[in-house]
């Protein structure tokens, strides 16, 4: 599950005071698992204002917590917040917002989250974003080796046992290179740890209880957290949901299979508009010329720069997103029909390549994944597990097994994942595309069971990876309907569903050769803010 690469939008600089959570008195107690002492700020945070065009009266904030939750006054890290306050008389409290990852900087996702709620839902809260520890703005921020996506990367499909040994080698250095760098931080690079931070969070706003609003693995992160704090807990809207029977290695795998479906949906969107791409009218044709391009740049990469995994990366935002499609169709069309490269390249450079902010977000995604669950250390398993997807599922299978291998290596012992049943909680918002490639559907309907009196809202035939806030108005509607007053929709006794949208219309093609057309949509602002999980 891999980080967005390069799409990250920083919120503005951090011009802000620092507070630190100390250990609570004796009459705070305990963390409710046992884990450890509570916490309890010893001063507000400080706000300045750190306003963007887009959001003006964005603010940010530093908060410094313990690197190890059960040493509370042994070393701190820093977290870095943003915050859009509340204006209603009327106040239900802050919104935590989490974009995902592990790895995703969560910054920018305050003043959208804002902008895009309904407004007199927005003004009853302060939307609180922030930087994950090792992300971002927080300190210390991981780069574990720095440019390791440059371009021109081998072929994600190995040929052979010296093809083969070789990304081996590479995923054990890169693992290597982290224990090296960060030997003190990482066994505290993790989710449980990351859910105390987000307590952290609300005890230094002073409020009793959070609401939270989690995308991706952010939904797993508010389930760590809830089965921790289950008595802070307020609302909790959690949107394209990781299945908790899998992390990690079984999650992965299953991906593979989800995102060779959702290639192939974009294959055979293309062939309906083969007037506008001219790629063929069967979406085997298309499916043909793909993998001719991609073998293509094997030997020739476009621009010095796109070889086949790039172009992997490249097409695999269009997996998370339908609205790349006609962007991606149309550069693949100006390869395959005016052998011109240009275009791939610059789709490659836009929604593709990896930049700083990506070799940070790759860090902290080993890091938390490789220590939150066991993986096999055994390579046999993994090559015998990614051929095996692979016959089947070929678009992405061996990238994503190299976006993961340090994790067979990993310099630290894996931790073993909490049990995110639950039963002590106020009613969760479950938000879910049934064709969702990063995180399957399978994972919404098996987290709707784990936590009692949960609602489950389907985005029927919906294939997008986030699907609040991206321009469905039935969608929408239930998630303000929830942070307005607390209230779900519940269904019929027996039906998986507690209610279903419409997916939203197919994207309109574009020209061959644009990369990009008109005003950003709702949908492509919120998939730039959001952590890609592959």
């Amino acid at each position: 599950m891999k980080p967005r690469a390069g799409t990250l939008i920083a919120a503005g600089a951090l011009v802000a005071g620092t507070v630190t959570v100390l250990p609570a008195s004796a009459s705070a107690g305990t963390t409710p698992d046992g884990s450890g002492p509570a916490a309890r700020p010893t001063a507000p945070l400080r706000w300045t204002g750190c306003a963007t065009k887009a959001y003006p009266r964005l603010q940010c904030a530093t908060l410094k917590v313990p690197l190890n939750h059960d040493r509370p006054t042994g070393r701190t890290i820093t977290l870095a917040l943003t915050r859009v306050a509340h204006t209603a008389k009327s106040y239900q409290g802050p919104l935590l917002v989490n974009p995902g990852g592990p790895g995703g900087s969560g910054r920018g996702m305050a003043g959208y989250v804002a902008a895009s709620l309904k407004p007199e839902v927005a003004a009853q809260y302060d939307v609180i974003g922030f930087d994950p520890r090792g992300v971002g703005k927080s300190e210390p921020a991981l780069d574990c080796e720095p440019g390791h996506f440059a371009p021109v990367r081998p072929d994600s499909v190995p040929r052979g046992a010296e093809e083969e040994r070789a990304g081996v080698e590479r995923a054990q250095a890169f693992a290597k290179a982290c224990g090296d760098r960060y030997a003190d931080v990482l066994p505290y690079i993790d989710t449980v740890s990351t859910a105390r931070d987000l307590d952290a969070i609300r005890a230094a706003l002073g409020a009793p209880k959070v609401n939270y609003l989690g995308y991706s693995y952010g939904t797993y992160l508010g389930a760590v957290y809830a089965r921790l704090f289950p008595e802070r807990v307020r609302r909790m809207a959690l949107d394209s949901v990781v299945n908790p029977h899998g992390v990690w290695y079984e999650d992965n795998l299953a991906q593979d299979y989800a995102f060779d479906a959702r290639y192939k949906d974009f294959t055979a969107w293309v062939a309906r508009n083969d007037a506008a791409y001219r790629l063929g009218t069967d979406p085997a044709e298309v499916d043909a010329a793909w993998y001719r391009m991609r073998e293509a740049l094997r030997t020739a990469p476009a621009g010095g720069k796109v070889g086949p995994g790039e172009l992997e990366d490249t097409f695999l935002p269009g997996g998370y997103y339908d609205g790349y499609w006609p962007r991606l169709a149309a550069a693949f069309a100006a390869y395959v029909n005016d052998a011109d490269p240009a275009p791939l390249v610059k789709a490659y450079e836009t929604l593709g390549a990896a930049d700083a902010a990506a070799d940070n977000g790759y860090s902290v995604y080993t890091s938390v994944q490789c220590r939150d669950a066991s993986w096999p250390r055994d390579w046999n398993v993994w090559r015998k597990d990614n051929w095996e997807a692979h016959t089947k599922a070929p678009f992405s299978t061996w990238n994503n097994a190299w976006y993961n291998a340090p994790c067979a290596f990993w310099p630290v012992a894996s931790l073993t994942p909490p049990d995110v049943t639950n039963d002590k909680l106020p009613p969760v918002l479950i938000l879910q595309a049934t064709e969702d490639a990063a995180t399957p559907y399978e994972g919404g309907v098996a987290l709707h069971r784990m936590v009692s009196g949960s609602s489950l809202v389907v985005e029927q035939g919906g294939g997008n990876h986030g699907v609040t806030l991206a321009g469905n108005d039935c969608l929408d509607a239930h998630l303000d309907t929830y942070l307005a007053t607390g209230t779900v929709p519940r269904g019929t006794d027996g039906a998986e569903a507690d209610a279903v949208c419409e997916k939203l219309p197919e994207p309109v093609p574009a020209k061959a050769g644009a990369i990009r057309e008109g005003a950003p949509s709702a949908g492509t602002t919120l998939h730039g803010l959001l952590a890609r999980e592959h």
